[in-house]
């Protein structure tokens, strides 16, 4: 009997992890307070699947649609057409989630008010121009260093599509042992956990887990790309603590937002310029 609750209970919230932190169609059920025990566990397999769909795309777009182009074809030479569809598919497998958190979080740093009005604009559902600003330097980042993907940019590939598996685990671990910007909000109720710990040294597991198959499959240089990630962390823990006094969820998913890009900016300097 303790097998089977155990495989439920792994499959329990293996729902709860895709239903909040992906649009992929799960099973529906109402939630317990166990089922939300260790979701966080499987919160880094929502990265896992976008870098598998990721290079998917590569492998298709360069080994298939290339390969049967001819000149004057759409295929042939347009990189950009690579790099839209690389982009967007983040955004259709997470609904855009982690989106909407970076451009709460780009409206109420650039707000300038103290605390407590950044923490109303992380409230706010309106959308202002600094986030409108932020979410356009952003888009031209992406696929400026997208575009830049070739054929033999394996290594390239390998590293950004591991960013998202990492950028989440190390996300998720801010969830549990980052101080919170609010007592109230459902980035605390994901955290209120009897299993914390427990929580915890898995995500670390998977977080070196990942690590090592991502130096193992690109190379020592994957490394910087990490180093750029962490140093994300630091700075999305010193910022959040320093304008909101703790994380929230909009914070941890601009987390999640600028960790992506920074290992896209920081993998394409290391394996092509």
């Amino acid at each position: 009997m303790k097998i089977v609750s155990a495989v439920c209970q792994f499959l329990k919230s293996l729902t709860v992890a895709f239903s909040i932190y992906s649009k992929i169609p799960v099973p529906r059920f109402n939630w317990a307070s166990d089922d939300m025990k260790y979701h966080l566990c499987f919160f880094p397999w929502v990265g896992a699947v976008i870098g598998a769909a990721e290079w998917g795309w590569f492998n298709l777009y360069f080994r298939v649609l290339t390969a049967q182009a001819v000149a004057g074809d759409i295929f042939a030479s347009n990189s950009l057409y690579f790099a839209l569809i690389a982009f967007v598919i983040p955004v259709l497998i997470t609904g855009g989630f982690h989106l909407d958190g970076f451009l709460d979080t780009m409206d109420a740093l650039h707000s300038y008010g103290d605390r407590q009005k950044k923490l109303e604009i992380l409230k706010d559902p309106h959308v202002g121009a600094f986030a409108v600003i932020s979410f356009s330097v952003y888009i031209l980042l992406a696929l400026a260093f997208l575009s830049l993907v070739k054929e033999k940019s394996l290594n390239l590939v390998i590293s950004v599509c591991f960013s998202f598996y990492i950028s989440r685990c190390l996300s998720g671990l801010s969830v549990l042992i980052f101080p919170k910007a609010r007592p109230d909000g459902m980035l605390t109720t994901e955290s209120k956990t009897k299993s914390s710990l427990f929580v915890i040294v898995i995500l670390c597991i998977q977080l070196l887990a990942g690590l090592w198959a991502m130096s193992f499959l690109a190379g020592i240089k994957s490394l910087i790309p990490f180093a750029a990630i962490l140093l994300c962390f630091l700075y999305y823990y010193s910022m959040s603590k320093k304008h909101f006094g703790g994380i929230s969820g909009d914070l941890a998913g601009f987390y999640v937002c600028i960790a992506e890009l920074t290992s896209l900016v920081s993998s394409g300097i290391c394996y092509i310029l």
